[in-house]
């Protein structure tokens, strides 16, 4: 299967990349930075602007399904907007490339507890807001496209680098807590989550989160 990750480089990307090698896929890095993306068997690197959507659907032609980590950095002071039309145009892009599969990562700003949505929370971190509002706005719109297979996955509130274990535990609109409380996940696991669903298609239109 031929698999495109775009924003290769970012956090959560590169685990990508190794988890789809690791299985076996043909895999295709998509970057802003092509010189940012280990060289190794299996990989192909190249460079796209999610802001060019002919240039972009042309590069994910042919492809069996796409997977977007795109993050218009956190330190961007035009984050909110850029978040949320970089969105726009990857989604614009895989349709019009003709691919049906597409699995995007958000934020965990948009799931709930207790009824309210984390990034409505007084305890929201300010820092993070623009991100993860614009990440909330993209999945209730995501969610009226009827034409793609799509998944939204929102990852457990704390994501850290760290190792690949392959257990965790799934939910759909609410974090998964630990007993000790905490919602945790590697970005290795995150990317292991992201290539179960892939293969299993058990969140078609639908978001899902991923915790310890």
């Amino acid at each position: 299967m031929k698999v495109a990750i775009i924003g290769a480089t970012g956090f959560v990307g590169p685990e990508l990349v190794k988890e789809g090698i690791l299985r076996g896929y043909e895999v295709t890095a998509i970057a802003r930075n092509t010189d940012k993306v280990e060289k190794q068997a299996g990989v192909t690197a190249l460079s796209a602007d999610v802001n060019d959507v002919d240039a972009l659907a042309s590069a994910l032609s042919g492809y069996d399904a796409v997977i977007n980590s795109f993050n218009a950095g956190w330190t961007n002071p035009n984050l909110y907007n850029d978040f949320l039309q970089g969105s726009r145009n990857i989604q614009q892009a895989v349709k019009k490339a003709g691919v049906k599969r597409f699995i995007t990562i958000g934020g965990a700003g948009s799931l709930f507890i207790d009824g309210k949505q984390l990034v409505d929370s007084p305890e929201f971190p300010k820092e993070y807001y623009p991100g993860a509002s614009a990440a909330r706005d993209y999945l209730n719109e995501l969610r009226n496209e009827q034409e793609l297979d799509w998944t939204f996955l929102s990852p457990a509130i704390n994501l850290h680098p760290g190792k690949r274990t392959g257990e965790f535990r799934l939910n759909t609109e609410s974090p998964v807590f630990s007993a000790e409380g905490k919602s945790d996940i590697s970005t290795a696991d995150l990317a292991v989550a992201i290539f179960n669903e892939l293969e299993n298609n058990q969140f078609v239109k639908q978001r899902f989160t991923v915790g310890y």
